[in-house]
């Protein structure tokens, strides 16, 4: 297993999670504090045999960074291949998520430049490609990011089903909505999920937004009053929890539950409490080989598995 801390480091683990192996250190490439880190780490599908690793990273400038190592008998080789740079206009909204597809591509979701309400206007601007969700074909030599969707304000994070292929997205909220939003398995491009027009279903920036037809609305929202910065996670398919097998596990930074949301026999996504406090602050989520989530405390630097309830 391989995980990257905020600080810029990057580590091997042991099959069960014990032992650790520094297997590189950007800490000197990497703007590291507040949002901005080594935030996300991806294989590619056939990295048993080619050994290729993306990483996403806030360099010292501040913009944001995919690159390519190579790893060999569990050890980085040579140096970094830059992909991408996005230079952002401030210090938050980073993103930081990439996960190949089940059309094995390269997915990565920017976040909107940051600053309060999108001051730069750059998720709604099809010529910019920050607060959007961009897929890469990092198998041809030369290529560049498209577009997929729109209207992000912050993307964290965002994952497939690996069952079904359905794409799920977290997206941090301004002030009042934080928002789960869904593509269905082999939707195609040009999504627009709303910001900055609207902030969830509410509306924003326009405050005539219900005329829009062309926007997305969320899955799934909720209120400040219950958090503040969401934190999605994946559908859970493992097998050492059946009742939760389909349901789609996420958070919230701020208060740290453990939610999930599944869909009724009315079509309509309703939330499950499976945890009302987590005692953590929920960073990001895992998915093992076998299906098995995990929880990233930024609180107390742990990675938890997600496990049965304990019965008395």
């Amino acid at each position: 297993a391989w995980l990257v801390e905020q600080g810029g480091r990057l580590w091997r683990l042991g099959h069960d999670g014990t032992g650790r192996a520094l297997a590189l250190d950007l800490s000197e490439r990497v703007s590291r504090g507040f949002e901005q880190g080594l935030l996300g780490v991806a294989l590619h599908p056939r990295f048993a045999r080619n050994g290729r690793m993306f990483l996403y990273y806030t360099d010292r400038e501040g913009a944001v960074v995919l690159a390519e190592v190579r790893v060999a008998g569990g050890t980085v080789r040579g140096g970094l291949r830059r992909w991408l740079r996005l230079p952002q206009p401030a210090a938050n909204h980073n993103g930081g998520q990439i996960a190949f597809g089940p059309d094995g591509r390269l997915w990565l979701g920017p976040g909107d430049g940051g600053g309060a309400g999108d001051p730069w206007g750059n998720a709604q601007n099809p010529a910019s490609l920050l607060g959007k969700l961009l897929r890469l074909d990092v198998d041809r030599p030369g290529a560049r990011p498209e577009i997929w969707a729109l209207g992000l304000r912050n993307p964290w994070r965002f994952g497939f089903d690996r069952a079904t292929g359905d794409l799920w997205i977290a997206d941090v909220g301004q002030d009042r909505r934080e928002e789960i939003d869904r593509a269905p398995a082999g939707h195609p491009k040009g999504l627009n999920y709303g910001w900055n027009l609207k902030e969830g279903s509410l509306c924003f920036a326009d405050p005539d937004c219900a005329r829009r037809r062309d926007l997305v609305d969320p899955v799934f929202e909720y209120g400040h009053d219950e958090g503040c910065s969401v934190t999605g996670g994946f559908v859970y398919r493992g097998r050492a929890i059946p009742a939760l097998r389909g349901v789609y596990v996420f958070s919230d930074w701020c208060t740290g539950p453990l939610w999930g949301l599944r869909r009724g026999a009315d079509g309509r996504w309703r939330r499950l409490v499976l945890m009302p406090r987590t005692g953590t602050h929920p960073s990001s989520f895992a998915e093992d080989a076998a299906g098995e989530l995990y929880l990233l405390d930024h609180r107390g630097g742990r990675v938890l598995r997600i496990v049965p309830a304990a019965t008395r």
